[in-house]
């Protein structure tokens, strides 16, 4: 079993901004609290092929992460998937960004869960968190991006 959550926002910042801010995979404590440590390899600018490694913590347990990107077409379009093999791991995932007429970005998050093992029983509860939690998500994502960008 497999599925999607997903969430909008609008960030009070500029497109290219947004996209830089989020391309760089080492921001994603600043709004993922399961997130507890990340490293870019290589640690240069990040391009397609580029991995992310993590450590996160979900349900009370910590587990490695590895994600890669798989596209990355400046300044709309982010691509990912989780190259790991936990018990529930994201297949696919990624923002896609719109520039609006007044200076700010519209960004749309999206992961494709998906069960492994154990985790295809799992991979529903998962899911459910994540839906949830989606609007939460997107407006950490906001939030965040909108300290760390300075404003024009």
């Amino acid at each position: 079993m497999s599925g999607q959550f997903e969430a909008t926002v609008e960030v009070d910042r500029p497109v290219e901004e947004v996209f830089a801010y989020l391309a760089d995979g080492r921001n994603d404590p600043q709004f993922s609290p399961r997130v507890l440590k990340i490293e870019r390899i290589p640690d240069t600018s990040t391009a397609e092929g580029t991995v992310f490694r993590s450590t996160v913590k979900d349900a009370g347990m910590k587990t490695a992460r590895e994600f890669r990107i798989t596209t990355l077409e400046a300044p709309v379009k982010i691509r990912w998937a989780e190259v790991t093999k936990n018990s529930v791991t994201a297949r696919e995932g990624g923002y896609d960004l719109e520039s609006l007429a007044d200076g700010r970005t519209r960004v749309r998050i999206f992961n494709v869960l998906e069960g492994h093992g154990l985790g295809k029983l799992l991979v529903g509860l998962a899911l459910a968190a994540a839906r949830k939690d989606a609007d939460g998500f997107g407006s950490r994502i906001k939030t965040a991006a909108e300290v760390a960008i300075s404003p024009r």
